[in-house]
C-alpha cells in the first residue's frame, strides 16, 4: 500500500524550542515552508486550529492559489460553524484546490480552551456531536438532492449543496483521539484515523482496536491509520542524540522563559485528553523504546500532541517508521523542532528511504501472493 508523509503549514517559525523569529503573520513564510514540502516529497500539509489562532480554511484558500501537487488538510472543530456551512466550504476550498482537500475533524479534549469559544458540552456530548456533524457534512457533499435532518444537535429542513466538490469526489475525512468515544466514533466515521506516535506494542493495540470498532459499527473498509513523531536526524547516531539533547534543552529553556508552559490551550502536568495521558505514561515508564522512539520531549510538553521523537540517522528512522509501516501505518507526520530546515532535510533524507523500504515490502508482498495462488488452485 502506499506510504503518506504530513508536514505543517503555518504563518510563524514559532515551535516548542523556538521562539518566533518572523511576524505572527507572515504570509511569505507560509509559502515558503509549504513550498519546502511540496519540492521535497510530502503529501499533503496541516492547517492547525486553535481558539485564538488564524481561521485555517482563510490559510488553506491562498495556498491553493499558490501551489500545484502539495495536498491540504484542513483542521477543524465542529464547534465553531453550523455543518450545512461547513460543508460549503469544505466544497468550494477543494474546488480552488481542484481536489486536493482533506478535512481532519478535532473533537477538543481541553475544557476550558473549548469553553474560549462557547462550547460547554461534556466530552461524551462532543464526541456525539462530532458524529452528527460528519454524517451530515459527508451526506451534505454526495446528496443530490434536498435533505431534511432532526438529530440532537442539528435540526434544517431542505439543505441541498449546490456546488459539491471538486469532480465529484468526497474529501477525505481524518480523525485522532485516544478515549473509548473517540476510537467508537472515529471508526465509525473516519476515512484515516490519527494516534500519536508510541511504541511499538502500544501502537498495535490502538491499531487493533480502531479494526475492532469500525467492525462492530458494520464498516467492510478499515480506516488508514496515521502515526504523528517528531524526527530528529543527523548524520551519525552519536550526533542525533547530541542534537536531541540540545533540543529538550531548548525546550526546557522556552517552557522556563514562560513561566513553566508552552501553550495556552495545554497543560504541562495535568492534561485532560486521554492521547496526552497515554504519553505521559509511557514517558514515565521508560525515555527509550525499540530502536529510535525517545519519550523525553512528550515528558517535557505534557504530552501535547505530536510529541515523542524518533532519534538517529535518516536510515535508523527510516527502517523506525517502516517497522510501524508493518504495523498497518500508512500515513505518517513527522514535523520537527526547526520547521523549515527540518521539513527540508526529513523530505530530502528520510522519505526516499521509507519510500523504497514500501515498495520493496510491497513487491516481495505480491511476488509471494503469485506463488501462492498456484498452489491454492492446485488444491481446490
Amino acid at each position: 500500500m502506499p506510504v503518506e508523509f504530513l508536514g505543517i503549514a503555518t504563518t510563524s517559525d514559532a515551535s516548542e524550542t523556538t521562539a518566533p523569529t518572523t511576524a505572527p503573520v507572515d504570509l511569505r513564510y507560509l509559502e515558503r515552508i509549504v513550498r519546502a514540502h511540496e519540492d521535497n516529497g510530502w503529501t499533503r500539509v496541516l492547517f492547525a486550529y486553535g481558539s485564538g489562532g488564524l481561521e485555517p480554511s482563510a490559510l488553506a484558500g491562498w495556498i491553493a492559489a499558490r501551489t500545484e501537487t502539495i495536498e491540504l488538510l484542513l483542521a477543524h472543530r465542529p464547534n465553531v460553524s453550523y455543518p450545512t456551512f461547513a460543508a460549503k466550504t469544505f466544497a468550494t476550498l477543494d474546488q480552488v484546490s481542484q481536489g486536493r482537500l482533506s478535512v481532519h475533524f478535532i473533537t477538543g479534549g481541553n475544557d476550558h480552551e473549548q469553553a474560549r469559544e462557547g462550547d460547554r458540552l461534556t466530552k461524551d456530548e462532543r464526541y456525539a456531536r462530532t458524529q452528527e456533524y460528519i454524517q451530515i457534512v459527508k451526506r451534505a457533499w454526495t446528496s443530490t438532492e434536498p435533505f431534511d435532518h432532526h438529530g440532537q444537535f442539528y435540526d434544517f429542513d431542505d439543505f441541498v449543496l449546490d456546488a459539491k466538490p471538486f469532480g465529484g469526489r468526497v474529501p477525505t475525512v481524518s480523525f485522532g483521539g485516544s478515549s473509548d468515544a473517540a476510537f467508537r466514533v472515529g471508526a465509525a466515521e473516519a476515512d484515516i484515523y490519527a494516534v500519536w506516535g508510541e511504541p511499538l506494542d502500544r501502537t498495535r493495540e490502538q491499531i487493533e482496536r480502531v479494526h475492532a470498532e469500525a467492525a462492530a459499527a458494520g464498516r467492510t473498509t478499515r480506516p488508514r491509520i496515521h502515526a504523528a513523531f517528531r524526527p530528529i536526524i543527523a548524520p551519525t547516531e552519536e550526533l542525533a542524540w547530541e542534537k536531541a539533547h540540545r533540543v529538550l534543552d531548548r525546550i526546557e529553556a522556552r517552557k522556563a522563559a514562560a513561566g513553566g508552559v508552552l501553550s495556552r490551550r495545554h497543560s504541562i502536568d495535568r492534561p485532560e485528553n486521554a492521547g496526552s495521558q497515554r504519553l505521559l505514561e509511557i514517558a514515565a515508564q521508560g525515555e527509550r523504546f525499540d530502536t529510535a522512539l525517545w519519550t523525553a520531549t512528550a515528558k517535557a510538553t505534557g504530552g501535547a500532541g505530536n510529541s515523542n521523537a524518533l532519534v538517529g540517522t535518516p536510515e535508523q528512522v527510516a527502517e523506525a517508521l517502516l517497522a510501524y509501516y508493518d504495523l498497518g501505518v500508512s500515513i505518517i507526520s513527522a514535523r520537527g523542532y526547526d520547521l523549515l530546515d527540518d521539513a527540508i532535510d526529513f523530505g530530502r533524507y528520510v522519505i526516499p528511504l521509507v519510500r523504497e523500504g514500501v515498495a520493496q515490502r510491497d513487491a516481495e508482498n505480491a511476488g509471494a501472493a503469485n506463488q501462492a495462488a498456484p498452489a491454492a488452485a492446485a488444491v481446490a
